[in-house]
């Protein structure tokens, strides 16, 4: 079938061509009915059927359901249909209606989803959507929700679903003409176009006789490769041996090919912390929470200070190495004569 197109298995594709026909009544009647113009709803499935088959194949298929309305919903020509769509008189409620509060409708009462799974599609949240539905609802003379007209616009879409004439289905598969010579190729329809006849698969050129590569090059070629192989493998079987570790180490030297022994500490030379002695615990508690703890611990100081403790050496100025005597420095009678 032409909208299923995937490069996907056997299986797979029979998977997906089973839910599209099992999905594609309820999604044109949908769509349809949101739009007011069969060709246009036409188009938009068609299309939403390719881009579904473009991506079953990296969605699982619990997950085909929800993505494929996504895709339907999402649709330019669903989610803001243009002016001037027809209904039956039947549904004049519809064209009443904006265009997200019918659609919300019909993913209700036409697509058969829940409230959860529709309000999911239509990226709102779950009582937005229920708020959606209330507008919708039909109203009698005194503008409260009309629960009879509610049943029997239901009905109609429903009897539209039965009575989807299955030709209608089957040309959503029919590849298009190939417009006749002459004629506008823009009027061509708009589903896929058909599959054109396969050209006639012409043999390989021959190559000509001057383009041909002599046949000694690549015997030359052959033979170099297995002398190389060859040399290889007679040095690797007649290599010298490797010189042992201990042998290349020096007289004196030690080698660091020896291994290291390691011998585990017994867990008796291991210190054992003294257990705290709890008589004391309560006091020393009481000493840790007392707010005065860090001026006792300066208290020395604080001592010293009171006592007028010397002032200490000006070390600013340098000092001699070596003072002199206290005698150096006066003078005698015996020195004057």
């Amino acid at each position: 079938m032409t909208a299923v197109n995937a490069p996907v298995s056997s299986n797979a594709a029979g998977a997906l061509s089973a839910f599209l026909r099992g999905v594609e009544r309820r999604a044109l009647v949908v769509a349809e009915l949101q739009c007011g113009d069969s060709t246009v709803a036409e188009q938009a499935l068609v299309a939403v059927m390719r881009a579904f088959a473009g991506i079953a194949s990296d969605v699982p298929m619990a997950q085909w359901p929800d993505r494929f309305w996504i895709l339907l919903a999402h649709r330019t020509p669903i989610r803001v249909p243009a002016a001037g769509g027809q209904w039956a008189p039947e549904l004049s409620h519809l064209p009443q209606l904006a265009p997200p509060a019918r659609l919300a409708l019909l993913l209700r009462v036409g697509g058969g989803l829940d409230e959860a799974a529709a309000a999911q599609i239509l990226d709102m949240p779950v009582a937005d959507y229920q708020h959606a539905l209330a507008e919708a609802c039909p109203r009698d003379a005194h503008g409260h929700p009309d629960a009879a007209g509610w049943r029997a616009l239901a009905e109609q879409v429903q009897q539209r679903l039965r009575e989807m004439p299955a030709s209608r289905l089957q040309q959503l598969h029919q590849p298009a003409a190939v417009p006749a010579p002459g004629k506008d190729k823009g009027a061509a329809s708009w589903r896929a176009p058909a599959p054109a006849e396969a050209a006639p698969r012409r043999g390989p050129a021959r190559r000509r006789a001057g383009n041909r590569r002599p046949v000694w090059r690549g015997l030359l070629i052959l033979l170099v490769t297995t002398g190389v192989l060859l040399g290889g493998a007679a040095w690797w079987k007649h290599r010298p041996a490797a010189v042992p570790p201990e042998a290349s180490v020096p007289d004196g030297a030690v080698s660091t090919a020896d291994p290291v022994a390691v011998e585990q500490l017994p867990a008796d030379d291991l210190p054992v912390a003294a257990p705290a002695d709890p008589a004391h615990a309560a006091s020393d508690a009481a000493m840790l929470a007392d707010p005065e703890l860090m001026l006792a611990r300066d208290a020395d100081l604080y001592a010293w200070f009171a006592a007028g403790g010397p002032v200490p050496v000006d070390e600013s100025q340098p000092q001699p190495n070596r003072p002199e005597p206290a005698a150096a420095g006066l003078e005698t009678s015996a020195a004057d004569e």
